[in-house]
């Protein structure tokens, strides 16, 4: 009796492995440069994990595939097949949505605008506060079905709509809650440090996270109640300053999460100096860099996750991803889904980092699976198609990959599959 096996995916039209030599990251040309077999199969072990990533022509000569079964066997002749999408950047836990402020920015309001009348961040933690952990589970899990849908496999995922203690909890709760039950993995961050609560000063607020609320996060982790693997704030100005950031952060850090923070979003603040600083292993958004800010970035391997819906939604100039590529800060993508930029599809966010960032779809597809899952520290596991990794594969129904990117909003997206699982959707019966 030959070994028996979770999954096998044959004669596919090619198989982008994006990294065949286990690298923990790509930079600067070496993101042009994607490992793809022409003509192959992947079989995933019953554990979840690649088992064997080659030509047809190649393991039919091997003496174990020639006697192997499989639990399922899909021929996927003139289809792709691409990594598990990770999305590096999201907001995925709060209650009621902001349509209304929707329209107000396209009459012209500016995101400060409605952030000063009360709008903005203020408006979702009010919801959030009011929601119970029921119906915030329900919320989420609904999201994250629409994501994996579209090939997101590994996602992180933040508080922030809480601004104390109590809520901040609830969010974290939930989305273990959703870890332990949806397939997705998600990489939890807190983000006590979303805004300034109405009422208090930045400064207040700044000794609240550091004193009260990380205290609380940290207890709440050894009690197994949640887990975080992050720590975030909201750099801005009017917001958290650089030294209150980099209490709030340093803090964080000390209590053994990473350092993964927005800035330079709407003004510059030095964001990326300060990174290079304190050891951070990723900031987001980046519209605002400095020159001197990418360099520091790119000498202390500090990861840019760019979020190209803010700029699309805001109407702002994007991140600089050419310089930052060129200059060789390790980039990565996320979607920065929250109910200012409601966008679940990787797909999509490629499509925009190549036509208003001018990525190449080589390195838009590097940042959105390896240098994402290695902003989270994830790359061991995710982010490739590998011996050893996980199972997480997009089945493309087109002979090239590039279809996923190019076929905008309605990526034609065949099939998923999480550690050798079949997600279940309304394609995948063409396979």
């Amino acid at each position: 009796m030959g070994q028996h096996f979770k999954l096998r995916l044959r004669n596919s039209s090619q198989v982008v492995c994006v990294s065949s030599t286990r690298e923990q990251f790509k930079r600067k040309g070496d993101m042009n440069n994607l490992a793809v077999k022409q003509n192959a199969t992947v079989v995933v072990a019953m554990d979840g994990t690649i088992f064997a990533v080659d030509t047809e022509e190649a393991l039919s000569k091997l003496d174990w595939y020639q006697t192997a079964t499989f639990d399922q066997d899909f021929d996927v002749s003139g289809k792709a097949i691409l990594p598990g999408f990770v999305d590096g950047h999201t907001h995925p836990v709060w209650s009621g949505d902001r349509v209304h402020e929707f329209e107000q920015k396209l009459a012209g309001a500016t995101y400060l605008d409605i952030h000063k009348q009360g709008g903005g961040i203020g408006f979702t933690v009010a919801k959030t506060r009011e929601a119970s952990h029921e119906e915030l589970e329900a919320l989420l899990m609904t999201r994250l079905d629409r994501m994996l849908r579209q090939g997101t496999t590994l996602v992180e995922a933040k508080s922030g709509y809480g601004l104390e203690t109590e809520t901040e909890l609830k969010m974290l709760r939930v989305l273990k809650s959703a870890q332990d039950k949806h397939a997705i993995d998600i990489s939890a961050t807190f983000l006590g440090a979303h805004s300034v609560p109405k009422g208090s000063t930045p400064a207040e607020a700044t000794v609240d996270v550091v004193d009260k609320q990380i205290p609380a996060v940290v207890a709440a982790r050894e009690n197994g109640d949640i887990y975080v693997d992050n720590i975030d704030v909201f750099m801005e100005k009017g917001i958290f300053d650089s030294d209150q950031s980099e209490a709030i952060l340093s803090k964080g850090k000390a209590c053994g999460m990473c350092i993964n923070f927005h800035g330079d979003e709407l003004t510059f603040m030095g964001s990326g100096e300060l990174g290079a600083k304190i050891g951070a292993r990723a900031i987001s958004h980046l519209e605002e860099v400095s020159k001197v800010g990418i360099a520091a970035m790119a000498s202390n391997d500090v990861f840019g996750v760019l979020l190209p819906t803010t700029a699309y939604v805001l109407r702002i100039t994007p991140p600089p991803a050419r310089e930052m590529i060129d200059s060789g800060v390790l980039v990565a993508l996320g979607s920065d889904f929250n109910p200012n930029a409601h966008c679940l599809s990787m797909p999509f966010v490629m499509n925009l980092a190549a036509v208003t960032m001018k990525m190449t779809l080589s390195e838009a597809l590097v940042a959105a699976t390896l240098n994402s899952a290695a902003s989270l520290n994830k790359s061991d596991m995710h982010g490739s198609i590998e011996v050893g990794k996980w199972g997480n594969l997009v089945v493309v129904d087109n002979a090239q990959w590039t279809h996923v990117v190019y076929e905008l909003v309605d990526a034609p997206i065949a099939a998923v599959f999480v550690k050798g699982e079949a997600v279940p959707m309304t394609r995948i019966a063409q396979l």
